[in-house]
């Protein structure tokens, strides 16, 4: 009876041991998981912010379709302008007033004009034609992206967002530490259930991620 016992307390032992070691492990894992997923995916997002400022520069408005997206990409040019202070004479003034009156003006040169992919990614055709999929083996689902237009103090201001759900990347991970995440709020982490750019509540371009994922890549 005693050698049962003994038997029997060390299998709870070794048992207790291995949840003690499996509840530090196991968030430890989740986060090198989170932290790979969640870097490819924000390179792709950032891809997109940066494509989609392009198109608001040169077209005024910012692109839902991420079709006519690429189609932008592949055709359009910055124009390179210099600015330059002047001053000149204001005519009406002097037929009025019969006095000379010079006025300051800024005045805008178009120097030449430059490729968007070229200025941006380096003719890198791949890079931008698929940085809509989420680049995670096992995951099907597309970066979700909308633009349209906001009210903000009685005019129409474009705006877009770009994003995907934290519970798509890590679709294979513990559920628990996946609700974990969606409720996470940290200036050093992604806050939310959702890894994004932009907003199409407000007028904000920025990303919900910190710096310190745009120093790894």
């Amino acid at each position: 009876m005693r050698l049962a016992i003994q038997l029997l307390l060390w299998l709870v032992i070794i048992f207790l041991a291995y949840l003690t070691f499996d509840a530090v492990y196991q968030p430890i894992q989740f986060n090198k998981v989170k932290e790979q997923r969640f870097s490819k995916v924000i390179k792709n997002l950032s891809d997109i912010r940066k494509a989609e400022l392009a198109h608001k520069e040169v077209t005024g408005e910012f692109q839902a379709d991420f079709d006519k997206l690429v189609q932008f990409l592949d055709t359009a040019e910055f124009a390179i302008t210099q600015r330059r202070d002047t001053t000149i004479l204001d005519e009406e003034y002097r037929k009025t007033y019969g006095v000379d009156e010079y006025i300051e003006k800024v005045i805008v040169d178009t120097l030449g004009f430059a490729s968007v992919k070229d200025s941006i990614f380096k003719g890198n055709r791949d890079r931008y034609a698929n940085m809509i999929e989420v680049p995670i083996e096992g995951v099907d689902e597309k970066i979700e992206l909308d633009a349209g237009t906001i009210n903000k103090g009685g005019n129409m201001v474009p705006v877009f967002e770009a994003r995907i759900a934290k519970s798509v990347l890590l679709y294979d991970q513990d559920r628990d530490l996946v609700l974990q995440e969606n409720e996470v709020k940290s200036v050093d982490d992604v806050n939310g259930r959702y890894i994004s750019v932009g907003s199409m509540e407000e007028v904000n371009t920025n990303p919900n991620w910190p710096d310190t994922y745009e120093r790894k890549e």
